[in-house]
C-alpha cells in the first residue's frame, strides 16, 4: 500500500514532466499533501494567491495527474497555512470541475436546452465589477456596463462594442457585466463565448447537420457575450450565421456584448451588414491604463493576494509597466515567486530585475513642456499665463518654480529654457532659479510643493 507522500510524489513527477522546471519549482514543489480520505485530497499551499494561481493556470493538468494517481472522482481541496507554528490554516475547495468544463467545447453543450439552473454561462467568476478597477481609460465602457447589467437589452447600449489593445481589461469587463446580470437576475441565460469557440461550434454543427439546433441554442440566450470578434474575419459562413443570431437577439430585446482589439471601422474582412450592426449601440474604448490606474490596480491586487510592497516598488512598477493590466499581474506573480523561492524581500532591486524581463525599461526624458504642463495644472493656471509677460504675484511665483524645475529636471540649456518659457533672457532664468533655491532653504511649504511637482512630472 502506497503512502500519501508516495502517491503525491507520483503526481509531482507527472506535473514536472509537463511544464517548465521553473514553473514546477515555483508552484508545485512546495506543496505538502496533508490527507486523502473519502475521495478528498487535501494539499497545503503557502497562500491563497498560490491556490488561485494554480486554479487559473494549471488545474486541467493537476486534475489529470490526481485522477491518474488517486482515481476517478477524487476531489481536491487546498489548505492555506496561516500559522506555521500551530499549523492553523483555512480550507479552499478546488473549482477544478468547473475549470475543466470551461475547456471543453462540445456539440452537446451547444444543443442543450436544459433549464436555467443547469445552464453553463462559461463566465469567469473572478471577473467582477469589484475587481475591475475604475479609471479614466475605462470610464465610459465601465459606466455603460453597469447600466446594461441593471437592464440588459433595454438601454441604448445594444450592442455594447468594447475595443482596445491586448491586456487592457476588455474580457474582464465583459465577464463582469455577465456576472452582475446573473446576480441581479438569476434566471437570465447569460453566455460568454470567444469568437474562436463560436467558429468551432458552428463548424461542428455544420458538419453534423445540426445548424437548426445551433441557432435554437444561441437564440435562447438573454445576454450573449462574444470575445475577440475580430477573429470572424474572412469566415463567411460563421459571419452569416452570427448575423441571423444577432438580428434575432436584437429584435427580441436581448443584450449583445462584443469585444475587439480595434474599433468597428478598422475591422477587416467583416461583412458590411455586420459592421453596420456593430455600430448600432455604443462603441466604447478601453485605452492603455494611465499611471494612476496602474497604481490602483497594483494596490488592489496586492490587497487581494496579501502581498506587501514598498511605495518605492509600487511606484517603479506603475511607471514602467504601461501597456497591459496582464503584465502588471504577471509581474506581481513573478515577484511573489522569486520571493517565495529565495526567501528574499521584494525590494527595488528585485523589482527592476523582474520588470526588465517583461518590458523594456527606458529612462524618462523630461522636457520643458512637461514641466510647463505639470506646473500649470498644479497651480490651476493656463499654460499661456505661465509663459506670458504677466507679472502678477501668483503667476510670477508659479513661473519661478517652473524655471527652477526646468533647470533641475531637463537636459535643456538655460537659453533653451528661457526661449520656451516666453523668450526670457539667460539672466532672467538664473534670477528665478536663485530665488527658488533661496526660498527652499527656509520654506517647508514650498519644499512640499516642489517635491509633489517633481513626483508628478516623473510619472
Amino acid at each position: 500500500m502506497q503512502t500519501l507522500q508516495q502517491q503525491w510524489a507520483q503526481c509531482q513527477t507527472i506535473l514536472a514532466d509537463n511544464m517548465t522546471s521553473s514553473a514546477y519549482q515555483t508552484w508545485f514543489a512546495p506543496i505538502v499533501p496533508l490527507q486523502f480520505a473519502q475521495g478528498v485530497l487535501v494539499l497545503q499551499v503557502k497562500s491563497q494567491f498560490v491556490a488561485e494561481y494554480i486554479e487559473e493556470n494549471y488545474i486541467p493538468l493537476l486534475s489529470a495527474a490526481i485522477i491518474r494517481v488517486f482515481g476517478q472522482g477524487t476531489r481536491l481541496e487546498y489548505r492555506v497555512l496561516i500559522d506555521s507554528t500551530s499549523g492553523a490554516g483555512t480550507s479552499l475547495p478546488s473549482n477544478g470541475a468547473s475549470a475543466d468544463a470551461r475547456m471543453r467545447v462540445t456539440n452537446a453543450a451547444v444543443t442543450r436546452t436544459a433549464n436555467t439552473s443547469a445552464f453553463d454561462s462559461q463566465l469567469n467568476d473572478n471577473y467582477t465589477f469589484d475587481s475591475f478597477i475604475a479609471g479614466e481609460p475605462n470610464k465610459l465602457a465601465r459606466t455603460a456596463g453597469l447600466a446594461i447589467a441593471k437592464q440588459p437589452g433595454y438601454t441604448a447600449f445594444n450592442p455594447l462594442f468594447v475595443y482596445g489593445g491586448s491586456g487592457v481589461g476588455k474580457t474582464h469587463l465583459a465577464n463582469a457585466i455577465g456576472n452582475q446580470v446573473r446576480i441581479l437576475n438569476p434566471q437570465a441565460r447569460v453566455l460568454y463565448v470567444s469568437a474562436n469557440t463560436f467558429k468551432l461550434q458552428y463548424q461542428d454543427a455544420s458538419r453534423n447537420n445540426q445548424i437548426p439546433d445551433f441557432l435554437n441554442f444561441y437564440q435562447s440566450v438573454d445576454v450573449l457575450i462574444v470575445d475577440d470578434i475580430q477573429y470572424f474575419a474572412g469566415l463567411k459562413g460563421t459571419q452569416d450565421t452570427f448575423f441571423h443570431i444577432f438580428n434575432y437577439l436584437q429584435q427580441s430585446r436581448k443584450q449583445l456584448i462584443l469585444t475587439s482589439d480595434r474599433p468597428p471601422i478598422e475591422l477587416k474582412d467583416i461583412e458590411e451588414r455586420l459592421l453596420t450592426r456593430f455600430k448600432w449601440g455604443l462603441a466604447a474604448e478601453i485605452s492603455r491604463p494611465d499611471y494612476l490606474l496602474r497604481k490602483n490596480i497594483l494596490l488592489s491586487k496586492m490587497h487581494r493576494d496579501g502581498i506587501t510592497l514598498s511605495e518605492e516598488v509600487v511606484d517603479f512598477i506603475a511607471q514602467n509597466v504601461r501597456d497591459s493590466v496582464r503584465d502588471l499581474e504577471g509581474i506581481l506573480a513573478s515577484l511573489l515567486a522569486h520571493s517565495t523561492l529565495t526567501d528574499a524581500e521584494i525590494d527595488l532591486k528585485l523589482a527592476e530585475k523582474v520588470v526588465s524581463h517583461i518590458v523594456a525599461i527606458q529612462p524618462r526624458v523630461t522636457t520643458v513642456n512637461n514641466v510647463i504642463q505639470a506646473v500649470s495644472e498644479y497651480y490651476n493656471l493656463p499654460e499661456k499665463a505661465l509663459v506670458s509677460q504677466n507679472r502678477s504675484r501668483e503667476i510670477s511665483h508659479a513661473r519661478h518654480v517652473a524655471l527652477y524645475l526646468c533647470k533641475e529636471m531637463t537636459n535643456s540649456s538655460l537659453t533653451e529654457i528661457g526661449f520656451k518659457m516666453g523668450r526670457r533672457t539667460h539672466a532672467t532664468v538664473l534670477h528665478s532659479i536663485a530665488l527658488v533655491k533661496d526660498q527652499l532653504e527656509y520654506d517647508p511649504v514650498l519644499r512640499q510643493h516642489v517635491a509633489q511637482l517633481e513626483a508628478a512630472i516623473q510619472h
